[in-house]
């Protein structure tokens, strides 16, 4: 469970991530920035990844921007990780 597949989007800086294993969110939620990460449960472990700039969580899926600065290298499986670890918390919820 919690595996998160990764495609790029028509920003460079930006990714969207999807998971067949259920959802993210009921909502949509968008944190352009750390203060706003308490929105949503993913905001907190997301923003604490150095470079990740916005998070914009749908149902379906989550994209993440980084800086500029940031290579995806550096950070997406990180990303991966924090969103695979929600959605298998979910699931024994």
């Amino acid at each position: 469970m919690g595996t998160i597949q990764s495609e790029r989007t028509p920003n460079p800086n930006s990714l969207k991530f999807s998971s067949a294993d259920g959802q993210f969110s009921e909502d949509v939620v968008a944190m352009t920035s750390s203060s706003e990460a308490d929105r949503h449960p993913l905001g907190p472990p997301l923003f604490e990844i150095n470079g990740v700039d916005d998070v914009f969580v749908t149902p379906e899926f989550v994209t993440v921007s980084k800086a500029v600065s940031v290579d995806w290298d550096d950070i997406k499986s990180d990303v991966e990780s924090v969103l695979s670890d929600f959605l298998n918390t979910e699931a024994s919820n």
